[in-house]
């Protein structure tokens, strides 16, 4: 697909069309199933400054937190009890914890379960990355949010695209089954950009691709820039399935942040992933990387059930399973 057809696509060119082949790509691939990944946020703590981001450094407003090594392991106990094949463990960049204590969490639940763990860590040393693979993490998430250097730069202060690029790169070469993503519609972005940015993303073939709109957090310095719009997102989901038949690719939380009930719309239009919250409720609401982000204040089993129940209702089914990478089974 070129990328004058792909900015064709994202300006509308034809909905029926994209949607309609998207979610013929994924049933095909994954049938009716949708993977449920729980998400334990451990910390919202960050020594980054991206613009976009409740979590940035800069912010004073928000009230931090962060989760002991034990309340952590909790969590995944949790995650078992429900059934749940994959956990994803998720902060801002937060050196407070140590190489030892993401090794300790990763080997006490590996001792536990073969539960599939995924680290979304940051920028860690890369040493850091392979010696936790080493020891049995099995994914890991970086996003990239934009491939465009100038749009990067301008969003995320004193960080660069070629570097982002590199840790990628360094996890792949540690054997990790490797996800990313970008926003759509962030401050700054083109139509042209982000078709550009689709096709950089399926470039580098990963295992995991994530597409989700840019939802404006008052409290960073894109607060009064618009909110992206949820047609552009979901059209974005949808080409990257076509571009991507193998991957894993979720509807993301961002989606429900700026309309209740996108998120499920996304499972119509390419994404077969869906990652509820595990995070223990006292402090979910204060992951706010954007508003709306974690709304639904429930305990972790009443909102597993409120995510099975919205998988139901667009006609698809839950799955608790692993989901690894068929890509990789494919490919080697």
């Amino acid at each position: 697909m070129r990328q004058s057809e792909i900015t064709a696509l994202l300006a509308g060119a034809d909905d029926p069309g994209l949607f309609s082949a998207a979610d013929a790509l994924t049933r095909q691939n994954f049938g009716t199933e949708i993977y449920i990944r729980g998400i334990v946020e451990f910390s919202n703590h960050c020594d980054k400054n991206c613009r976009y981001c409740g979590l940035r450094r800069a912010n004073t407003k928000l009230h931090r937190y962060r989760l002991s090594v034990d309340d952590i392991l909790h969590c995944l106990d949790l995650a078992r009890e429900l059934k749940l094949g994959t956990v994803v463990l998720q902060s801002g960049d937060d050196f407070t914890y140590t190489r030892e204590d993401i090794a300790r969490i990763l080997t006490e639940s590996k001792a536990r379960s073969d539960m599939a763990v995924t680290l979304s860590l940051g920028d860690r040393p890369l040493e850091d990355f392979a010696y936790w693979r080493e020891i049995g993490a099995d994914r890991y998430l970086l996003k990239i949010e934009t491939f465009d250097a100038e749009l990067y730069a301008n969003s995320r202060p004193g960080l660069t695209l070629a570097d982002r690029l590199g840790r990628i790169e360094a996890l792949r070469k540690a054997g990790y089954e490797v996800g990313s993503g970008i926003i759509t519609d962030l401050p700054g972005m083109t139509l042209d950009i982000l078709a550009s940015d689709l096709m950089r993303l399926s470039e580098l073939d990963l295992d995991m691709i994530a597409a989700g709109p840019f939802v404006p957090n008052p409290d960073t310095p894109y607060g009064a820039e618009p909110s992206g719009s949820i047609l552009t997102a979901l059209r974005a989901v949808a080409i990257l399935r076509l571009l991507n038949p193998l991957a894993n690719i979720p509807a993301t939380s961002a989606l429900n942040a700026l309309r209740d009930g996108a998120r499920e719309q996304g499972l119509t239009a390419g994404a077969n992933v869906i990652m509820p919250s595990l995070t223990p409720e006292e402090v979910s609401g204060n992951y706010a990387i954007y508003p709306g982000k974690n709304a639904f204040r429930a305990d972790a089993k009443s909102r597993l059930q409120a995510t099975k129940e919205a998988i139901r209702r667009v006609g698809r089914t839950p799955s608790e399973a692993i989901g690894g990478s068929k890509r990789r089974i494919l490919h080697g």
